[in-house]
């Protein structure tokens, strides 16, 4: 029996699709779509050009102590010295306490609406958490003002009397009010939504066979969130912490209300009643500044602007990292 050799079939050549609309309406769309993104661009643009053109003089004058130094002297016109160096290293250390309170809060969260509760609940539980993103921060801030402030000092106290032996819960003034911890977990507060929001996004999007067949191995609950469901998405979670802590950074009214400012760097004593944030010392001085203190705050706004940008910069690179059957 002779065997018949079948020429192989040939590849079809792989289909373009069109790059451009053809319709006027899919025309009209395109075409405010990019105009909108490049005008995005442009207004984020024009925004630092401004910033810049309006701190050069202070930036020039001062150097690169206007980041590191830690003096603030306005009154003697012959020599004034604008220095930021407590406000920004404060910022970023409110910043990163609420991240590290927000972040476990954000996580239960999302696997608590996306795994555990019924349809109902988590509808319920989702408009309640994009509810909290909702309200101003001058709410937030007159809540922890008002309410918040003594329960979490007391907080603070306990944790001196337990663990004062650490430098970070060392209180020398014995006053708790005003302190990044309790800062911390305003901006805490005001991040969880956003986290949330993303990680839900992430935990959505999972493989849902791959977890059920860890579960149908006999992995619990918490061993398949922990081997399974979070490494999976460890890097859209990253990305959602970053823009969380991009938010953070730019808190300003909330913070100015429960934080005393000080100029006196507070490195790491975060149940201490001082400490510092940029964006909050913009509103505290604005008010009654001079021309050339405007120009300083205004390079402090500059420093703030660029440090959050490439924060969420590096955020959309890791989503982007993470998900990539999105490009």
């Amino acid at each position: 029996m002779s065997s018949v050799s079948e020429s192989p079939k040939p590849v079809p050549a792989k289909r373009k699709l069109a790059a451009k609309p053809h319709l006027v309406q899919d025309k009209v769309f395109f075409g405010v779509a990019r105009a909108a993104a490049v005008g995005a661009v442009g207004i984020v643009g024009l925004i630092l050009s401004y910033l810049l053109f309006m701190s050069w003089d202070t930036l020039s004058k001062q150097g690169i102590d206007f980041i590191l130094g830690s003096q603030w002297t306005a009154a003697d016109p012959e020599n004034m010295i604008f220095q930021i160096g407590p406000m920004l290293w404060g910022s970023l250390l409110i910043a990163f306490n609420g991240v590290i309170l927000a972040v476990p809060m954000a996580i239960a969260a999302a696997y608590f609406i996306e795994f555990l509760a019924n349809s109902r609940i988590a509808k319920i539980a989702t408009t309640i958490v994009d509810l909290l993103a909702a309200i101003p921060s001058i709410v937030i801030g007159l809540w922890g003002v008002g309410v918040f402030t003594p329960v979490a000092a007391h907080w603070a106290e306990l944790l001196n009397q337990n663990l004062g032996f650490l430098p970070m819960f060392k209180n020398e003034a014995g006053s708790f009010v005003g302190s990044p911890f309790i800062a911390g977990w305003i901006v805490a507060v005001m991040i969880v939504p956003i986290i949330t929001s993303v990680t839900r996004e992430i935990f959505s999007q999972l493989d849902r066979d791959v977890i059920n067949a860890a579960t149908a191995l006999g992995a619990s609950r918490s061993s398949t969130f922990m081997k399974v469901i979070l490494p999976t998405s460890s890097g859209g979670i990253v990305g959602g912490v970053l823009l969380g802590l991009g938010r953070a950074l730019g808190e300003t009214v909330a913070i100015f209300f429960v934080l005393n400012l000080s100029f006196e760097i507070n490195w790491v004593d975060v149940i201490e009643g001082r400490g510092g944030s940029i964006a909050s010392m913009i509103v505290a001085f604005f008010g009654a500044a001079t021309p050339e203190e405007v120009k300083a705050l205004i390079a402090a706004g500059l420093v703030l602007f660029v440090i959050t940008l490439l924060i969420n910069w590096l955020a959309a690179v890791i989503v982007a990292k993470a998900q990539p059957w999105r490009k």
